[in-house]
């Protein structure tokens, strides 16, 4: 799915990262819990978090995500916005709950991740 499917079903704001709308994203994970997120593969995955701190970029890149969105209305601080285009990562702002944002992009055809086997 493109990036700018996502910005357009999630009625969602770009923070930075406009000229990468078109790239595609293969997966989804949302999380507030960074430590969640490492436990799933990497697959050019897009983030769904509430969580605003700089570490939600640094796992975002470790995993090789390639767009953050933002729920609830949550806006990344501007250390975060410069981290993430440091990292070509796009950022994405919406006002829909984590809950709402998911179900509308699984239901949009974006499959979860697989969980890695411990």
């Amino acid at each position: 799915m493109k990036i700018s499917t996502i910005k357009d079903l999630l009625d969602a704001k770009v923070v930075c990262g406009e000229e990468e709308l078109s790239r595609h994203v293969y997966s989804a994970c949302g999380s507030d819990m960074m430590s969640d997120v490492l436990a799933y593969v990497k697959d050019q995955a897009v983030l769904l978090t509430g969580l605003i701190n700089s570490q939600v970029i640094r796992t975002a890149e470790m995993m090789d995500m390639n767009c953050i969105v933002f729920v609830r209305a949550k806006l990344p601080t501007a250390e975060m916005i410069e981290l993430a285009r440091e990292s070509g990562i796009v950022l994405l702002a919406t006002e829909k709950r984590m809950y709402e944002a998911c179900g509308i992009l699984y239901n949009n055809g974006l499959v979860g991740n697989r969980v890695k086997n411990v």
